[in-house]
């Protein structure tokens, strides 16, 4: 199966025909947005009709393949009106309980989309991915179910309970040394020559996946006033952005909710790029942070998510350690929704919003919960090679 469709930049609006990631001019791309004629499951009523669980593939017909090859049942979360958290939060909370999918992140939504592309694909014998934990993780899961062979890329230092985690799934396993950043770049670059897609975290194939976690949304609650959700490489940002856009073609809201982002304090180079009222995302040297899931130091689409947080009169947020600890305790004591560090973080952040008037008393805002970490992995860690970024090539043929 091969996705076929052409590519769009969002910024210069040039279109491209082949499988690339990003535009000529250096920022990525995505699949046109899709203006439906008809919401997808939308009863005489107006509402939802497909029966729950039916996730994803509910909306089949505004995806570049069908997600059913490699697809574990990603999608279909709980909206959680959490009404506890209200005086903590200072307005009306709901929580999009992402760990809920099947290898407990909203990475899968991209990967049974990005690994269905792959199956039967001319040229492509095996799926890649650059991670951090939870997309190796999730990619790996999928490719497995669809038996599609995966390579995963992952930070030297990445920890060993998510190696463990990751390595279940038996893919090949490579950890690099060096700039993370570069090394997004390095495997597109390299994929290609050697038959292997990889689905990064902002490609056109993940993107199309994760732009459902906006549908499902706007289908449950389309009087929402804001969504506050972490952001990393910026890829699931401009899903969202994407996604809900596409709501607002199909009619489903005449305004959109205003997006709000989150970075650790210790890692926050679109925050900065924020605060400075700039135009483009530039790199940062890394701290340490609990939230290691979303310290990344040089995203990929960071200028893009600046673009949707502007489009939708939202902001983005830096925030510390220690509320982040809090936070992820609120969560499970006042909500019962297990949290990763780093899903933790938009408690914090509405907290600080709300002090500072962006969001009011009476406003509905919807937290994405985006994974719920890596509880139940028995620690240990597997024998897998460590490269340099030089070394890289020679690590994927072998």
């Amino acid at each position: 199966m091969s996705d076929g469709a052409d590519r769009r930049c969002y910024a210069c609006d040039r279109s491209d025909e082949g499988p690339r990631a990003r535009c000529e001019c250096g920022d990525p791309l995505w699949f046109p947005v899709r203006e439906p004629d008809e919401w997808p499951g939308a009863s005489a009523e107006g509402g939802p009709s497909t029966p729950p669980g039916a996730g994803i593939r509910r909306y089949g017909s505004l995806l570049p393949v069908d997600p059913a090859p490699a697809d574990l049942g990603a999608g279909g979360t709980p909206l959680i009106r959490a009404g506890r958290l209200d005086e903590v939060a200072g307005c009306r909370v709901w929580l999009k309980d992402e760990g809920q999918n099947p290898t407990g992140s909203f990475k899968d939504r991209g990967s049974a989309v990005g690994v269905a592309a792959v199956v039967g694909e001319s040229g492509h014998e095996r799926v890649g991915t650059v991670s951090h934990g939870n997309m190796a993780l999730s990619t790996a899961a999928h490719a497995a179910a669809a038996g599609v062979e995966c390579v995963v890329l992952v930070p030297a230092d990445v920890p060993a309970a998510r190696l463990s985690a990751i390595a279940r799934f038996d893919p090949t396993i490579v950890r690099v040394r060096g700039d993370y950043g570069r090394l997004y770049r390095d495997a597109l670059a390299l994929g290609p020559e050697r038959g292997i897609r990889f689905v990064n975290s902002d490609v056109p194939l993940r993107v199309a996946g994760q732009k459902t976690l906006a549908y499902e949304l706007l289908d449950a609650a389309p009087d929402l006033d804001a969504i506050v959700l972490p952001v990393s490489s910026g890829g699931n940002a401009s899903a969202v952005w994407k996604g809900l856009r596409e709501g607002r073609a199909a009619g489903l809201v005449d305004e959109l909710p205003r997006l709000y982002l989150v970075q650790a304090a210790a890692c926050d180079p679109i925050a900065s790029a924020f605060r400075r009222d700039e135009g483009a995302v530039t790199p940062t040297t890394p701290g340490e942070t609990v939230a290691y899931s979303i310290a990344n130091p040089d995203p990929p689409s960071g200028t893009r998510a600046l673009a949707a947080v502007r489009d939708t009169g939202g902001a983005v947020v830096s925030v510390g350690d220690e509320g982040i600890r809090a936070a992820r305790d609120r969560l499970a004591r006042r909500a019962g929704v297990r949290a990763e560090a780093a899903a933790a973080t938009p408690l914090v952040a509405l907290d600080r919003l709300t002090d500072a008037g962006e969001i009011a008393d009476d406003e509905a805002v919807a937290c994405v919960v985006t994974g719920r970490g890596y509880g139940g992995t028995d620690g240990s860690e597997p024998d897998t090679p460590v490269v340099d970024r030089d070394g890289l090539a020679a690590a994927l043929d072998a």
